[in-house]
């Protein structure tokens, strides 16, 4: 899945959709500590009354919320596994009893709570659904509009949610005109701030893959890997944040710890020139051919066996493949930050190529090369010759 994929599933989320039907939906009450399944119910979604089901909407969509590899995972299914999560979903998916789904259900919050108690009480809610996406038109002149055709993918979707304390108040009577000690006992799910959950199965350009599944962390770049591994049986994963680090430490063990602003630009803009060719396809590797082919593409001359050795050395496997998307900062927006005792600049990665580190009167300064007059608090800077 990509990022228009989720995006398109997403945008769905939403009450009276005619492109998107959930028909049951499931809630396991777990306590904390002991991890014992106090309660579950299940009940057709359209049951609910429409706020409910507004806010389980909106949890859906904070769940789809983020960027892949940061917060959001597309995992492949391990070969061998014992109680293998993918057979689990894929019951539940083709299950045409309402009991059935649930018996899978349950064996999946049983995975999901074996051996791990959680601070807070949690709810666990899986859902079933169908996912409608209109095909495009062959031609302009065709008489079949896009809603006549679509693609349709049923898939499970679970959410992971804490519950909060009940709120202790003291409230004003006004009828008997006394204060009165106020407190909820029913806890209320957060539903705005959703743990973990997934999407089973992956769904591409319309095209369902029972081998992939979708997992969602809480926080960006800080995925449960026992939940990868053990729960959904996930192969295993690195973040974006970790291929960066890898991109990172192979360049300093290729050309030293220092390199101009204009070279790391135009090795950002190499690598992001290969991610805009591929945009409609799956989003391109780098290997150690590649990392070498942009150094000296940008200026560095290296060699492909130092190139090699690099990424043994940094990952333990010289045939590992860095996602591209992973390693260019956002091209577009001031994503870079260069940091100084002085200020703090942000810059966009093709603008690099503007600011230089030089020696001015015996200091090491920042230069930025402007097209126009910069202002400081209102003032238009006034121009030194420079040296001078």
């Amino acid at each position: 899945m990509n990022k228009k994929d989720i995006a398109g599933i997403r945008k769905q989320l939403k009450v009276d959709n005619d492109l998107l039907k959930i028909t049951d939906i499931f809630n396991v009450y777990i306590m904390k500590e002991t991890t014992d399944i106090y309660h579950h119910q299940s009940q057709p979604f359209e049951m609910l009354d429409r706020d409910q089901q507004e806010l389980f909407m909106n949890n859906f969509k904070k769940l789809l919320t983020g960027q892949l590899d940061e917060k959001l995972f597309e995992l492949k299914f391990k070969r061998d596994a014992e109680n293998h999560s993918q057979l689990t979903l894929h019951k539940g998916l083709l299950s045409n009893e309402v009991e059935d789904w649930k018996e899978q259900m349950l064996k999946m919050t049983e995975k999901m709570i074996n051996g791990h108690p959680y601070e807070k009480d949690v709810v666990i809610t899986f859902i079933r659904a169908e996912y409608m996406k209109p095909m495009k038109r062959s031609n302009e002149e065709a008489e079949e509009s896009g809603r006549d055709a679509v693609y349709s993918n049923p898939f499970i979707l679970c959410s992971a949610n804490q519950t909060q304390e009940p709120k202790k108040e003291i409230k004003f009577d006004y009828v008997e005109k006394e204060f009165k000690y106020k407190i909820e006992v029913d806890p209320v799910i957060d539903l705005k701030n959703p743990m973990t959950g997934f999407l089973f199965p992956g769904i591409t350009d319309g095209t369902s893959d029972v081998n992939h599944i979708l997992y969602a962390a809480g926080k960006a770049n800080e995925p449960d890997y026992r939940f990868i591994e053990d729960v959904l049986n996930g192969e295993e994963i690195m973040t974006a944040k970790e291929d960066k680090a890898v991109f990172e430490e192979v360049i300093k063990d290729v050309v030293g710890d220092q390199v101009n602003p204009s070279t790391l630009a135009s090795v950002y803009g190499e690598i992001n020139r290969t991610i805009e060719e591929n945009e409609e396809d799956t989003a391109p590797k780098l290997d150690y051919k590649d990392v070498e082919r942009v150094l000296n593409q940008s200026g560095e001359k290296v060699d492909s066996e130092k190139v090699k050795t690099a990424f043994q050395r940094v990952t333990d496997d010289e045939t590992y493949e860095l996602k591209a998307s992973n390693i260019v900062p956002k091209y577009k927006s001031k994503s870079i930050k260069i940091n100084t005792k002085i200020a703090n600049i942000a810059i966009s990665p093709q603008d690099l190529q503007y600011v230089r580190q030089v020696n001015y009167k015996g200091k090491r300064c920042i230069m930025i090369e402007v097209e126009e007059d910069a202002e400081v608090d209102g003032f238009k800077m006034l121009p030194e010759a420079f040296g001078e």
